[in-house]
């Protein structure tokens, strides 16, 4: 496993394995680090489909707010490694900030429509921020396919818009949501979680399953309004889960619907804070 810290030395680096090895794919994942076993497993796929698989470690300040946590984000560079390691990671590219932007940036990818619901409401600027450093992660790598979790479901759907729109020569595979033993989604952030907010946090799982089941049960048509409410009151329980969103989309559009039977596959997702952490989660039902 080498580690690279330049893009010019990447992308010689990635160049000479295709000359020598000639026809590769290249499998990549961009990360902000702090990995957990959710992204061990996109690492994994990616070690599966492809025969140069490259992690990237970036903790990308273009995609927090003012208020928002770029400075407690949680770093631990020794467990990055040893996670890319076990997974069989061929180069890890951990650049600084001065190498991704060495000078102010005057060049912004900005998606429309897909990133004004969701975490693009209520995190305003969140998703130029993450379309920006893709796209310069994928000039750099240039990868054939890029490994995303569906834990960040919103994401995944701006990314492949973007890809779309702009003719970029790489396929996103999406990678279904790991969770621990009791239900709750892997996330960095959730080392930020007391103990009593830990287990109220399983309340979003509890939601997610409930609304599931809910929807297969249910004859006739189903209102998107009614199994939001349902899903509402359920996190309700919590005494100190506080709401950003429940909502309720056709996916991957994110277009709002009315009658859920009237979409091929809709997205349930969440975003709710207990105490100062903010966890996302959600369930995607197709027909």
């Amino acid at each position: 496993m080498q580690i690279i810290h330049h893009i010019q030395e990447l992308r010689q680096l990635v160049r000479e394995a295709k000359s020598a090895r000639g026809g590769i794919k290249v499998g990549f994942v961009p990360t902000m680090g702090y990995l957990h076993q959710g992204h061990a497993s996109l690492l994994e796929a990616a070690r599966k489909q492809c025969d140069l698989v490259v992690l990237s470690i970036f903790v990308n300040p273009l995609q927090f707010g003012p208020n928002e946590d770029l400075s407690r984000y949680p770093r631990d560079e020794e467990r990055d490694l040893a996670v890319a390691k076990a997974t069989g990671t061929d180069i890890v590219f951990f650049p600084s900030v001065e190498e991704m932007y060495p000078r102010p940036t005057k060049t912004i990818v900005s998606v429309i429509e897909v990133t004004e619901r969701l975490c693009g409401a209520s995190r305003p600027g969140h998703f130029d921020g993450v379309a920006t450093v893709v796209t310069k992660l994928f000039n750099i790598v240039q990868p054939d396919y890029a490994f995303f979790g569906m834990k960040d479901a919103q994401q995944i759907a701006v990314i492949q818009q973007m890809v779309d729109d702009l003719n970029m020569p790489v396929e996103i595979v999406p990678c279904k949501i790991v969770r621990e033993e009791d239900g709750l989604a892997l996330s960095s952030r959730n080392v930020y979680l007391e103990p009593e907010e830990r287990e109220q946090a399983l309340i979003l799982s509890s939601a997610l399953n409930m609304a599931e089941k809910l929807v297969r049960e249910h004859k006739g048509p189903l209102l998107a309004s009614e199994l939001q409410e349902a899903v509402k009151q359920h996190i309700d329980q919590s005494s100190i889960a506080e709401i950003d969103y429940a909502d309720i989309l056709a996916y991957p559009s994110l277009e709002p619907i009315t009658d859920l039977r009237s979409v091929p596959a809709f997205i349930i997702a969440l975003a709710v804070k207990f105490g100062k952490t903010r966890l996302i989660d959600n369930t995607i039902i197709r027909w």
